[in-house]
């Protein structure tokens, strides 16, 4: 920024018909060429006039320019031209005081400005930074933006990395951006921007070009960024030229000066033939009047000749400057398309299209915690981008607020800590105002509310829990072989075995046996050889039961008693396999931090430094305060009240031996780390206590691994603000909004419950038992089966290998020449022999009496032969009544 030098005056003379016109031109060291440019359009247009010029400069210290200001007129003077950037504020004073005639001629960069400022307003910006191709501009916009409070920053250095860092640390991030220049640096200005990456909020970028050569400026280097174009028309160019085409050359100020020269020399004019008068000579400043009729008559005169050159001058109070008369172009859809013209000090929207206001844009601070906010990457660019519960909240919030954002990570730290007074990370950003949002898992704290300021809490469920890994079964198909022990199977089959070699020797050695008393027992029974008593005594473990029983006393106290062993033995298999089973089917070895914390069977351990961590030891530090507090109040001597003394400590201690064993076990760096511990150990001996929201969420992914226990340590998570900052009651109105349409539980529901969970294997124990358990039962009665089928083709063997041995004769038998028996049947013939199949040696009688049934009386005629194959007879005999022909 140039520093402001001496200020100048120069005395123009200009006698017309006898009288002097006297036009006393105050400018600044800056302005020493525009003014040597109107002394020389003065004598072009002057050609025949007497002109004087008469220079007094004025000291850097604005306390003498009243002096030397005075010191000019005192010879007398018809207008005061003011070539200042903005005006000298002592001549501005004076002649507002004194009614002097005075004219402020703006050539600063002013007109490009104005066409800036006119669009920023109607995009509701309130700030923009600056960027000019010379450094002259530089005190001219200052100026102009003096009373304003729209400038942020201006500046005239290349694009590089350096300057780039100057504008990206700008905080908070400017509404408009604008780049100042001629169509030739607006190319190179625009590359470097580009390529610096400054135009990611291209919609905030504003192109305004400070000549008509605009057609040679590279609209192609814009692909999708949609920046502004602002620019004169060409027709104001060719009306300052008065040329048909507007020059390669053209200097928009000096062609103003020009036609400001022409019209004061009209001026000058009309005041000579109208025979004003002005004071000549021995003005004394605030002494000497100017007369109100020669003012009020100039300020008629001039603003008749700015109306009649409207095309090319503009008057505004006391200043005159170029007619702006300009376009504003968009890009829309891929080209550049005008969307507003700026003509007459207002800027208006062209048919079917607006001008929409700039959407506010915000640094939102946030940092890595599962499932809240994380990165992720897209599979088909590799970009990381970040996603979880806080990123699509922070979304949400956005459209409702309408505004734009952008996600910032600190630099140092993750959510916050004060290190030698001063906070990192999430917190520290916001404290300092580099971030201007904090949307991620932020607990709300008394101590970060001394820096920061906090929002209504969108999340007050979370806390601390425990996982482990779910206990590995052990599968077997023949998991219900043990139940019992080889011991005790080896006992049963034992029993079973002495019990059938004892029922063969009962049977065939007791007197009262079916097969040694056959008086007492006519009707075919049981023979229980040696192989039929291992029968009985296998089939006795069924439901079915082993059969008919032996007949003598001693058989029956031995089945007696076996069968009060198999009912015990299978009563008690039966129980121990549903116990055996409900045990293997529970998960978790504890089921509270209490449980945790009694046993040592179970290692445990926390992040390093993490809040949980830290949990545990402030739980730790206030458990030994609270015993010594305890220790000092039981054992002061001066203290007499016996309350107090008891011989248990009332306060339970179980912190510090939790942090015993956390520090026995080592702190893990991170979750992830804790999450692969605890997964490894198959046997469920190692649990993680760490933060419940990022346990549940890695339980919804990873089916081996279980929560356990209740949530404790619950606190709030809520949105950070800076201090102060409007944005406070409406991000809590939105909150709440979003509370009452239940949006938090559709964020919930995606991150916790609508999962990888839901493909995990179902663990219920309503479930029932699996086949994995009993898949031997089936497999021995597959087994059983097969045996058979063998057993089935040795017996056809081994028969038809005897069957070759012994040859039977062959008989025929003749039917048709068998007597009828008694009941009409015909006899079958066996040896030579005609056998009654119902008369037999023994009586057989049902009941009382026995009257044979007259077959022939309900027997058809085609029913009369009959022939019978075989009679089975129950109780089941064991030898067989022979086939019948």
């Amino acid at each position: 920024m140039h520093v402001l030098g001496l200020f100048g005056a120069v005395a123009c003379v200009l006698s017309v018909r006898g009288q002097q016109f006297k036009i006393v031109t105050l400018h600044q060291p800056d302005q020493a060429a525009e003014v040597k440019y109107f002394e020389n359009a003065f004598l072009k247009v002057n050609k025949d006039e007497e002109i004087a010029f008469l220079d007094v400069l004025l000291n850097e210290d604005e306390s003498g320019h009243y002096k030397q200001i005075c010191d000019a007129l005192s010879t007398g003077f018809s207008l005061i031209l003011d070539f200042a950037w903005s005006g000298t504020e002592v001549a501005q004073d004076l002649t507002s005081n004194m009614s002097l005639p005075y004219l402020h001629v703006d050539v600063s960069v002013a007109p490009f400005l104005v066409l800036l400022d006119s669009y920023l307003d109607s995009r509701n910006s309130t700030d923009v930074v600056v960027v000019f191709d010379k450094e002259e501009y530089i005190d001219q916009s200052l100026y102009y933006w003096l009373d304003s409070v729209r400038l942020r920053l201006v500046m005239a250095d290349a694009l590089n990395r350096s300057t780039a860092s100057k504008i990206e640390s700008i905080r908070p991030i400017p509404h408009s951006f604008a780049i100042v220049a001629s169509a030739k640096n607006m190319n190179k200005l625009v590359s470097q921007a580009l390529n610096e990456d400054l135009m990611s909020l291209s919609d905030r970028w504003n192109l305004v070009f400070t000549d008509f050569e605009t057609g040679i400026f590279d609209k192609s280097l814009f692909q999708n960024q949609t920046p502004s174009l602002m620019y004169l028309k060409p027709e104001l160019c060719l009306d300052l030229s008065i040329q048909s085409r507007c020059p390669s050359n053209f200097v928009l100020k000096e062609q103003f000066l020009y036609w400001l020269a022409w019209g004061l020399s009209r001026l000058a004019k009309m005041a000579a033939e109208e025979s004003l008068e002005f004071p000549e000579k021995e003005f004394q400043c605030g002494k000497t009047t100017f007369s109100e009729d020669t003012k009020e008559r100039l300020g008629d005169m001039l603003d008749s000749i700015v109306a009649d050159n409207s095309n090319v001058l503009s008057l505004t109070g006391r200043s005159v400057k170029v007619a702006v008369r300009g376009n504003v172009e968009k890009m829309i859809n891929g080209s550049f398309q005008t969307i507003a013209q700026y003509t007459n000090g207002k800027l208006t929207p062209e048919p079917g299209k607006q001008i929409d206001p700039i959407r506010a844009f915000y640094r939102i601070g946030i940092t890595h915690a599962i499932p809240w906010s994380f990165k992720a990457q897209n599979l088909q660019t590799g970009e990381f981008y970040w996603t979880g519960y806080c990123a699509d909240f922070a979304q949400k919030i956005s459209e409702v607020m309408n505004f734009d954002y952008v996600f910032v990570e600190p630099a140092t730290g993750t959510f916050g800590e004060k290190v030698n007074g001063t906070w990192d990370g999430i917190v520290g950003d916001l404290a300092v105002g580099e971030t201007d949002i904090a949307i991620t898992a932020v607990i709300m704290t008394a101590d970060k509310e001394e820096v920061i300021d906090f929002v209504a809490p969108y999340y007050e469920q979370t806390g601390i829990t425990i996982v482990m890994r779910k206990p590995v079964r052990k599968t077997s198909l023949f998991k219900f072989m043990t139940v019992l022990k080889l011991e005790v199977w080896l006992s049963i089959v034992g029993a079973l075995i002495v019990t059938g070699f004892m029922i063969w020797f009962l049977d065939k050695y007791s007197p009262y046996s079916a097969r040694n008393n056959r008086k007492a027992y006519p009707y075919p029974c049981r023979e229980f050889t040696l192989k039929e008593s291992f029968w009985f005594a296998l089939t006795s473990f069924t439901p079915q039961g082993g059969g008919e029983a032996p007949k003598a006393l001693s058989g029956r106290t031995l089945v007696a008693a076996y069968w009060l062993f198999v009912v015990l033995m299978l009563a008690t298999f039966t129980a121990n396999l549903a116990a055996f089973l409900t045990v293997e089917r529970m998960q978790a070895p504890v089921q509270s931090l209490e449980q945790l914390a009694r046993q040592s069977r179970i290692n445990y351990t926390v992040v390093q430094d993490s809040e949980t961590h830290m949990y545990f030891i402030n739980m730790k530090f206030a458990e030994d305060t609270l015993y010594r507090m305890w220790k000092e109040l039981t054992l002061n001597a001066s203290t007499d009240d016996t309350r107090y003394r008891v011989w248990d400590y009332p306060i339970r201690e179980q912190y510090g031996h939790i942090l015993l064993a956390i520090n026995d076990s080592n702190p893990v760096a991170n979750a992830s780390e804790g999450f692969r511990i605890t997964n490894e150990h198959l046997d469920a001996d190692f649990a993680f206590i760490h933060d419940s929201s990022e346990i549940k969420y890695e339980i919804s992914k990873n089916c081996n691994l279980t929560e356990v226990g209740e949530v404790f340590a619950e606190k709030p998570y809520a949105v950070a603000v800076q201090q102060g900052s409007h944005l406070q009651d409406d991000l809590s109105k939105v909150i709440l909004d979003l509370q009452k349409d239940r949006f938090f539980e559709q964020l919930q529901a995606k991150y916790w419950n609508d999962s990888a969970k839901g493909d995990c294997p179902s663990t219920d124990d309503n479930e029932g038992i699996t086949l994995e358990s009993l898949g031997g039962v089936f497999i021995a009665t597959l087994f059983g089966l097969a045996l058979a089928m063998i057993t089935l083709a040795g017996e056809v063997l081994y028969y038809r290998r005897k069957g070759k041995k012994i040859k039977p004769k062959k008989r025929k038998a003749k039917s048709k020449n068998l007597p009828l028996n008694t009941a009409g049947l015909k006899l079958s013939k066996l040896d030579g022999q005609s056998v009654d199949m119902f008369n037999v040696n023994k009586t057989v009688t049902i009941g009382t009496t026995f009257k044979p049934v007259n077959l022939k009386e309900n027997l058809t005629k085609e029913m009369e032969t009959v022939h019978i194959s075989h009679i089975s007879l129950y109780p089941k005999a064991r030898n067989r009544i022979p086939r019948v022909e």
